[in-house]
């Protein structure tokens, strides 16, 4: 059970950190040379991306590789937080 909520953060990070970015599902979709289908697979239904992809995500979306590994911890601040700030200074 615990894995399932891991994947659902997963995906909920990914979703708010390329909606932070202002990215369309198919913008980022085309960045990461995947199908707009498997990234709603991976933002709404749990789908877990091969390691080749979690890296393109995380670098693309410039996601806390903290905040993907260890999504339990009450320290991480969220990315939609990090990359509106990065947008600020």
């Amino acid at each position: 059970m615990q894995n399932t909520n891991k994947s659902d953060c997963f995906g909920s990070v990914v979703k708010s950190a390329r909606q932070a970015k202002g990215l369309t599902q198919s913008q980022l979709a085309e960045s990461l040379n995947i199908t707009p289908r498997y990234l709603k697979a991976i933002e709404n239904s749990g789908r877990k991306p091969s390691y080749d992809l979690l890296v393109r995500i995380i670098r693309e979306l410039e996601i806390p590789a903290d905040e993907i590994f260890y999504p339990e911890s009450e320290d991480i601040i969220s990315s939609a937080k990090i990359i509106s700030l990065r947008k600020i200074t």
